[in-house]
C-alpha cells in the first residue's frame, strides 16, 4: 500500500528526492513519515508530519539538508535529500499513522509501512 522510491548511488555532497506513494490508503490522518535503518542500527525517524497542528519534525542529523513535503491531491510525500554524508546510508522507509494520535516521529508508533528504498552515499 506504501512504496517507497527514488533510492541510489551517490557520491558525498549530492542530492536524491524519494517519493512514496499510497494506494488504497489515505496519507491524511494522524501523521505520515520519513524513517531510515542503516546496517546494524535501529530503525529511526529521519522527518514526519503531524496534520493535527502542521508541524513537521526532522532529525538533528538532517536538519538543514532534508526536506519534507507532501501532494495530497496525488497522495504522495516527498523527501529532498540535499548534501548527502556517507552517515546517510541506510534504507529509507515511507509510513503513514492511522489509529492514534501522534506521539512522536518514532517507528514503533506508526501502523502503516512501504517497502524501503536504499540510498548509498559514498565518500
Amino acid at each position: 500500500q506504501l512504496q517507497a522510491s527514488g533510492g541510489g548511488l551517490v557520491q558525498s555532497g549530492d542530492s536524491l528526492r524519494l517519493s512514496c506513494a499510497a494506494s488504497g490508503l489515505s496519507l491524511g490522518h494522524s501523521a505520515v513519515g520519513w524513517f531510515r535503518q542503516a546496517p546494524g542500527k535501529e530503525r529511526e525517524g529521519v522527518s514526519c508530519l503531524n496534520f493535527s497542528d502542521g508541524d513537521i519534525e526532522y532529525a538533528d542529523s538532517v536538519k538543514g539538508r532534508f526536506t519534507f513535503s507532501r501532494d495530497g491531491a496525488k497522495n504522495m510525500i516527498y523527501l529532498q535529500m540535499n548534501n548527502l554524508k556517507p552517515e546517510d546510508t541506510a534504507i529509507y522507509y515511507c509510513a503513514t499513522l492511522v489509529y492514534s494520535d501522534y506521539v512522536g516521529c518514532y517507528y514503533y508508533a506508526m501502523d502503516y509501512w512501504g517497502k524501503g528504498t536504499l540510498v548509498t552515499v559514498s565518500s
